[in-house]
């Protein structure tokens, strides 16, 4: 159950009064107390600030020893973004309608509020640590990727192809999104350039160049079958053996959530998830096994020839995402070198798979 009432959209002003009524309203807490909390930043999120919570009770009853929170990031840069393409509320209404449908495994929820006349908002989240932290810039091992395969079946898959997705009311409002992105992309791609010339392997600013130049082809392209995706499905918003090995993989930051091909996410994943190498020997068994799951939540209208099709035209996910959102983020020494890692990985894919001609062939 998730709470609601009285919004706290910074750790300041979360206090253990308020926390003992998140968790008695979430059913986590029945008589005991919250009577002292410590908090300290987690996590690297561009577009919003984790805080862990370390709780202490006035009795034990079983009440989860610390808490994750997520509220609008501090930086001004990333939170207009984060408001204006309606990240914080999309990762609300995930928790409060989204997450309870689909069999991703996604910490449980305790409280999620928004405000959408000013974009503060709270989501409280179960701890998942101790865990591995996915990370952009080290890659992972094919296991790992073999996990993201079964938890990204388990989002799209119960799902999939159905009616109405699109007629979500939050989701609707975000309709936009694509556009606004499609509008600004001669900004962001004059942005990627300035920050990432003489950085950026030629051949890969090329392909950047090339997309940005043909980037309606993949924003406005209709895509059938439709279910929920991620759409920030990567290494960084993953922890593998979560709470202590018992969760192989858990996916956080639901910031994205759209309706869109569930290949989107895979391709995304694969482009920045590995290494070129391992990508070239082990993506066609990483798509059967994702096809395979898919099986499992009873997709059946969709086979290899379709699926093959998806993939390589969704690679100009992590080339969009690369050149859009280093742009709109903050600049960091870590955040130029996630960009830049998205931008070789998927861009080396596009090329691998000739991407830009399943897009425009």
């Amino acid at each position: 159950m998730i709470a609601s009432g009285d919004l706290r959209s910074t750790a300041e002003t979360v206090d253990p009064a308020w926390l003992t009524d998140v968790l008695r309203r979430s059913g986590a807490l029945r008589s005991a107390r919250v009577t002292d909390l410590i908090w300290k930043n987690v996590g690297a999120g561009m577009l919003g600030d984790s805080i862990r919570f370390d709780l202490r009770y006035d009795r034990d009853e079983g009440a989860p020893a610390s808490v994750v929170g997520k509220f609008p990031a501090r930086d001004a840069v990333s939170r207009a973004t984060g408001i204006d393409y309606g990240l914080y509320q999309t990762e609300v209404r995930f928790y409060q309608e989204i997450a309870a449908t689909v069999a991703v495994r996604a910490p449980k929820c305790y409280y999620a509020d928004v405000d959408p006349a000013t974009g503060d908002f709270a989501v409280i989240l179960e701890d998942l640590g101790p865990a591995r932290q996915g990370n952009q810039l080290t890659g992972c091992s094919i296991a790992d990727a073999e996990q993201a395969m079964i938890q990204g079946a388990a989002l799209h898959g119960p799902r999939w192809g159905e009616a109405g997705l699109r007629d979500i009311p939050w989701i609707a409002s975000r309709a936009g999104t694509g556009q606004g992105v499609l509008d600004g992309m001669p900004d962001f791609i004059a942005e990627f350039h300035r920050r990432y010339d003489g950085i950026l392997e030629p051949e890969f600013m090329a392909v950047a160049d090339r997309y940005a130049a043909n980037a309606l082809a993949f924003l406005g392209r209709d895509y059938a079958p439709l279910t929920l995706g991620h759409v920030d499905f990567r290494l960084d918003n993953m922890l593998f053996d979560a709470r202590g090995g018992t969760v192989p993989l858990a996916v956080l930051d639901w910031q994205s959530v759209s309706v869109t091909a569930g290949m989107l996410d895979i391709s995304y994943f694969l482009g920045a998830g590995i290494t070129r190498d391992e990508r070239r020997q082990h993506e066609r068994d990483l798509l059967t096994l994702y096809l395979e799951e898919l099986r499992r939540y009873g997709v059946r209208d969709y086979g290899w020839d379709q699926l093959w099709h998806d993939y390589r035209v969704t690679a100009f996910q992590g080339v969009s995402t690369a050149i859009f959102a280093s742009a709109a983020t903050a600049r960091t020494e870590r955040g130029d070198a996630m960009f830049l890692a998205m931008a070789r990985g998927a861009c080396a894919q596009v090329i691998d798979i000739d991407s830009f001609g399943a897009l425009l062939g």
